[in-house]
């Protein structure tokens, strides 16, 4: 049942966008009141607590403004942007999956991989561009590939190295790749355009993943990592065998080749079409996942992939469901109570007493620290997007944009109770807040990073 409402509401969502002469708000209003209504009792505690609050706090603002019963029914549907991205999103890994890409990673690290240092970089590297494509798909991917030769390498903590090459990796792209859902909602708040951001996000986003690599590297040179004989043998093994070689590094120009592609498309269509930017990416997740898979032979293969993945992974939505139509209805009393003016104000006070250039550095700490509460990032920023107005705050929108962002990263990489940690801690078979302390180092190295670079485009006038 639930499935069918998640789905349903969906396909209405996009009919609407594209249609918008059709008028069925009410309708899909109507639908995302039901399913909250009907995840109440099958999500987790925590979630359920604080979906409470936003439904009370939104109630209690909508019965201080006089709201119509109209009025608490519309209020329900904000957030469907974003619930629609993580619905379609993981399909983006169907090809990566039927391509056998994961094949193509293990060749690669047996050829050329003789340090564990070296197997650092990799992982963290081939982490990276995955994230490009497949969210949170990628931790398992990049893990399970790259775990077979972590064993040949005399490591301390095996799986301490491997969470955070993956999860440093993983989280640097999700300040410019266009199919992170905390890209779009920071780009529709402030209005820029994502391919001008590009110059500024991507450059950052390298730079972590250099800082990233110099920790793994200095740390690894502290010890003697020689791979073993084994390894040696497997790797002339592999070197002889040229057609396995070539296999290897086309399996890795595809995903490279891809993730151009990509990009550029959504790029040019943005420029083409007054579309939302999340619309937009959603939009075209099915079709081009589909044409890689009929570039690689696997028309039916896409075809079964997708059958299952709205019949298992929809019901598992229901906690973000549950959570993201709860702080959308909080959001929309909160525009119609007018007490988004009243936060602007007080936001604006604080940032002309300790003065502009202090506010934009501190402001990247606030996701991190809602983080911790429980909240995810992307519901985090959507709250944020409400009380920050780059107009009025007299902060130029680029860089509002790169700080919301990079504040964003950090709190993927550090928060104990996001997806991202939660699914590397059961992968690696660790509690969260453990998996949250290895990254400590790293994040605040980066966090570091990104205040440099944040005066510097307030210096130079961005």
């Amino acid at each position: 049942m639930l499935r069918y409402l998640f789905l349903a509401v969906i396909a209405l969502y996009l009919t609407a966008i594209l249609f918008p002469q059709l008028n069925i708000n009410l309708i899909i209003s109507i639908l995302c009141m039901t399913i909250v209504a009907s995840t109440l009792f099958f999500v987790k505690r925590f979630v359920r607590v604080f979906g409470l609050i936003f439904l009370t706090l939104g109630i209690i603002m909508l019965v201080n403004s006089e709201a119509g019963v109209k009025e608490y029914i519309i209020s329900f549907g904000p957030m469907l942007n974003l619930l629609s991205l993580f619905a379609l999103i993981p399909i983006l890994a169907l090809p990566i999956k039927l391509g056998h890409y994961a094949d193509g990673i293990q060749n690669a690290i047996r050829q050329k991989v003789k340090t564990s240092g070296q197997l650092y970089m990799m992982t963290s590297g081939i982490s990276y561009f995955l994230s490009c494509f497949m969210n949170l798909a990628t931790l398992p991917m990049t893990y399970y590939s790259i775990k077979p030769s972590v064993g040949l390498f005399p490591l301390k903590n095996k799986e301490r190295f491997m969470s955070r090459a993956v999860t440093h990796g993983f989280a640097m792209p999700l300040l410019w790749a266009p199919v992170t859902p905390i890209v779009g909602i920071v780009i529709e708040m402030t209005g820029v355009s994502w391919g001008a951001m590009l110059p500024y996000l991507i450059p950052l986003s390298v730079l972590g993943l250099c800082i990233d690599w110099i920790m793994g590297v200095v740390i690894s040179a502290r010890r003697p990592d020689r791979y073993n004989k084994a390894f040696a043998g497997n790797e002339t093994a592999a070197a002889l065998d040229t057609h396995e070689n070539k296999g290897s590094y086309s399996k890795l120009l595809h995903i490279l080749g891809a993730i151009f592609l990509f990009n550029v498309t959504i790029s040019f269509i943005e420029k083409q079409f007054q579309l939302s930017f999340l619309v937009l990416v959603t939009l075209l997740v099915i079709p081009f996942a589909f044409l890689w898979c009929l570039f690689l032979g696997e028309s039916k293969g896409f075809a079964l992939g997708l059958k299952e993945h709205f019949q298992t992974h929809l019901f598992k939505m229901k906690d973000q469901f549950f959570i993201f139509l709860s702080a959308g209805f909080f959001i929309s009393a909160v525009n119609y109570s007018k007490t988004d003016q009243l936060f602007n104000g007080w936001i604006t006070s604080i940032k002309d007493f300790i003065g502009i250039e202090i506010f934009i550095v501190i402001l990247p700490l606030v996701p991190l620290a809602l983080a911790f509460t429980g909240l995810h990032p992307a519901v985090g920023l959507a709250l944020m997007a409400e009380a920050l107005d780059p107009a009025s705050l007299n902060i130029a929108p680029e860089i509002l944009t790169v700080s919301m962002l990079g504040g964003a990263v950090s709190a993927l990489l550090m928060g104990p109770y996001n997806a991202t940690i939660g699914l590397m801690a059961n992968i690696v078979k660790d509690n969260p807040f453990k998996v949250s302390n290895w990254n400590a180092p790293f994040t605040f190295t980066y966090i570091g990073l990104l205040m440099v670079f944040l005066v510097v485009l307030q210096i130079i006038n961005l």
